[in-house]
């Protein structure tokens, strides 16, 4: 004859928690076998939600090693009963006062369950063909019962995690930029409340210092955005004038190709090419440049060398980032299409950062490619491409 009781033994009083956790570990287990070292890692990853330590889980480590197999099952036995200095051994030699402590922990979380003897001592008994009738110990069933419940906890942890690391790599690279391009507008003279923004910028660092939950890091990052679009508006602001009179009729300034490029390029070829480069810059940009023209040829001064004249407005990067797309080795087509995807100023400004980086790109033409299938669905901005150039970091190959 098999009875638990649901009182604990000694001193320990009872407690509505207490009744909770025993009649939790009645009920049906809505998976009845699991891996226990797979639920484990679960819990381990969803503590939080359990409210219990690492060096809870420790001890509860400890525990399961003392069932039987690698599974708990419901139709097997699952109360395990090592004696105190045994369970303290398997964990790691945890002091027997301290055990007790986290042992407490785990029932108050209703992951285990105390199944006291008479004499509060932990044995097993057994019947006449050797079969354990009742054993007085530890019970590992709640875990069981609550295997749905842990799982589903450790994956709302790891998206969590995800979404704290992806907030977390946004608020650095955005206040990185913000930091640059107010350093380089107070740098240039341009007029703005710098000494205000860049106390804002301090204060925003100071709170990115604590250790913040998944809502407080996305206030920082609204705020850090909102830093940003200040800044980069006090730019656009004072930016020269392009030199497109309108986005959709634009005048192209004829120039003589070089040598090199004549013998390379057949008549056929050059009217082609000129038919196809006044299609494009045509075009209405996908979405607008928010760099100013002088910190793309500060962080890109290879480009200078190719323009027979200084380079003082978005037509002329143009026109010398044309050519250069030849010389890299660059087709019509691709040109056109990234072109077409970015806008003439941002396919200028992507070809020029291209070539400060050109010993480390492989296929320039198939890197060009990648990024204006970016830009086709919104995905790209040549910003991180300048910050990272101007940061001497270089920027990542596809």
């Amino acid at each position: 004859m098999t009875y638990h009781s649901t009182t604990p033994f000694g001193q320990r009083p009872v407690t509505a928690g207490l009744i909770k956790s025993v009649e939790a570990a009645r009920q049906s287990a809505p998976i009845p076998r699991t891996d226990k070292w797979q639920l484990f890692r679960q819990l381990c990853t969803a503590r939080l939600a359990f409210n219990v330590s690492d060096r809870d889980l420790t001890v509860l480590n400890a525990l399961l090693t003392f069932l039987p197999g690698k599974t708990l099952d419901e139709a097997d036995q699952t109360t395990v009963f090592p004696s105190n200095r045994t369970l303290a051994e398997r964990a790691h030699g945890m002091a027997e006062s301290t055990l007790r402590r986290h042992v407490a922990s785990l029932v108050k979380a209703g992951l285990i369950v105390r199944r006291d003897s008479p004499n509060g001592k932990r044995y097993v008994r057994r019947n006449q063909s050797g079969d354990i009738a009742q054993a007085f110990g530890f019970d590992l069933r709640p875990l069981l019962v609550r295997a749905a419940e842990i799982s589903d906890a450790c994956r709302a942890a790891e998206e969590d995690a995800t979404r704290r690391k992806e907030l977390r790599e946004l608020i650095v690279l955005k206040k990185r930029d913000a930091f640059k391009l107010a350093e380089f507008g107070r740098a240039e003279g341009i007029d703005a409340n710098w000494d205000e923004i860049f106390d804002r910028f301090a204060l925003l660092q100071r709170r990115g210092r604590r250790k913040l939950n998944l809502t407080l890091l996305e206030m920082l990052h609204q705020d850090v955005e909102n830093l940003l679009i200040k800044v980069q508006n006090v730019l656009s602001e004072t930016q020269e004038t392009s030199g497109y009179d309108s986005q959709n009729e634009r005048h192209i300034q004829s120039s003589k190709p070089n040598t090199l490029e004549s013998e390379q390029t057949n008549e056929i070829e050059d009217i082609a090419t000129k038919s196809q480069n006044q299609n494009t810059k045509d075009q209405k940009p996908a979405a607008d440049l928010k760099i100013p023209l002088s910190l793309v040829l500060k962080a890109c001064p290879d480009i200078h060398p190719y323009a027979r004249d200084p380079i003082r407005h978005w037509n002329g990067l143009y026109d010398v980032a044309q050519m250069v797309r030849g010389m890299m080795g660059i087709n019509n087509s691709t040109w056109s299409d990234a072109t077409r995807a970015m806008g003439p100023d941002c396919a200028a400004t992507v070809v020029a950062g291209m070539l400060q980086r050109i010993d480390e790109i492989k296929n320039p033409g198939g890197y060009l490619r990648s990024l204006t299938q970016k830009a086709a669905l919104g995905k790209f901005s040549p910003g991180p491409m300048v910050m990272s150039l101007l940061n001497r970091d270089g920027f990542a190959k596809s």
